[in-house]
């Protein structure tokens, strides 16, 4: 029996085969689950990328600014998941900032419409996403979302930062308030991995650098398998209390000075 044996999920931001929601998508497969994927505008290529998993997933757009779409997703993942729709996981992978929002200068430049749009894909959606699900989640369910922990200021990351802090917090109100329905609310904290949105973000290299010689764990940019294993114990029943929680899949990075 693997760890998620029998489990429905939920996973979304699938772009790439580098995607971390691609490698969680695929250990969770492994471990037993059936997974529905989300795609945004590019849908032809995450379907491509859907045949690519173990098991072919099926895949059902969603745009998480959008209302209408939101309204309609229990609808539209519904024939996916059996004769008793249910879910028992979904994992929330999905940020975005424009360029005026990353790099050197942009936290003093940025104009206030592009930081609403990289708070409300990258934060509020968590939020936009839980609740629209909510007729689908029962007793014991585990919504995940990937962080960066934004305790501190980092070079370059500036509103996509402020839009992680956020997204923190809203992990603590959502846990709150779904966890009286039984319904548990995390976030893994991931360290730099080379994914295509990694790569969009100026200056990722200084991560790349420091991360593997300072984390006493060590650090490989180029295995996102480790973050993978952790959103899926997650997603499983063997964190059961566990709630509110930034996790950290990071090499030990967070718990060291300089």
């Amino acid at each position: 029996m693997g760890l998620l044996a029998g489990k429905r999920l939920l996973i979304t931001g699938v772009i790439t085969d580098a995607s971390l929601a691609f490698h969680a998508a695929k250990l969770a497969q492994q471990e037993g689950a059936d997974v529905v994927l989300t795609g945004y505008g590019r849908m032809r290529l995450v379907e491509r990328i859907a045949q690519r998993l173990p098991k072919p997933a099926p895949v059902v757009e969603l745009d998480v600014t959008d209302s209408d779409q939101l309204d309609s997703l229990v609808e539209r993942i519904s024939p996916h998941l059996g004769d008793a729709p249910a879910l028992d996981g979904v994992l929330h992978s999905i940020g975005f900032a424009p360029a005026s929002c990353l790099g050197e200068g942009a936290f003093l430049a940025a104009p206030w419409s592009d930081v609403a749009t990289t708070i409300q894909v990258s934060a509020y959606s968590f939020k936009s996403l839980s609740t629209a699900l909510l007729p689908l989640l029962g007793e014991g369910a585990s919504i995940v979302g990937m962080d960066f922990d934004n305790r501190q200021a980092w070079p370059a990351y500036d509103w996509m930062g402020v839009a992680k802090s956020t997204l923190e917090s809203v992990t603590r109100y959502l846990a709150r308030d779904l966890g009286p329905k039984g319904i548990r609310v995390n976030l893994v904290a991931a360290g730099p991995v080379r994914t295509m949105a990694a790569k969009s973000i100026p200056g990722f290299a200084a991560f790349e650098d420091t991360w593997d010689t300072r984390a006493p764990l060590g650090w490989d940019v180029n295995d996102p398998v480790p973050v993978a294993k952790t959103v899926c114990a997650l997603l499983s029943d063997w964190m059961p209390v566990t709630t509110g929680s930034m996790v950290w899949a990071d090499g030990g990075f967070h718990a060291v000075g300089v």
